[in-house]
């Protein structure tokens, strides 16, 4: 069970109650499309063309997580920019990879943060 306060009371949540995380793949393909207000062959399109992958049950059935439905929200905001699904597919890519860099270099940055500090302490 999972705990949470509410007016300086303690109130118990059943575990399969809590919410989902982000990543957890949870939504039907019906589901995840009325929550994204397209079609379900809208989402079968932007997994054939690679932009949205979710998750498989065992018999096959999609599933999609919050994280999922974000991406294909990120997804709408660049086609009715103007790019076309080829376009798209670049774009996310890039920002994935920019995502990828910036958390490479701060890792760089902290590790040289703490060389720094540890080489003034020793010294």
């Amino acid at each position: 069970m999972s705990s949470r306060r509410l007016g300086g009371t303690l109130e118990h949540q059943p575990q399969h109650l809590a919410r989902p995380s982000s990543d957890q793949a949870v939504y039907g393909i019906s589901v995840a499309a009325e929550l994204l207000n397209v079609a379900p062959q809208t989402l079968r399109v932007y997994e054939a063309r690679g932009l949205v992958e979710p998750s498989r049950t065992s018999g096959g059935t999609r599933r999609y997580s919050d994280d999922d439905l974000d991406r294909v929200r990120r997804i709408g905001e660049l086609l009715a920019a103007g790019l076309n699904l080829a376009g798209v597919k670049l774009v996310l890519e890039m920002e994935l990879e920019t995502r990828r860099l910036r958390a490479e270099l701060e890792e760089a940055h902290a590790r040289l943060e703490r060389e720094r500090s540890s080489s003034t302490r020793s010294s």
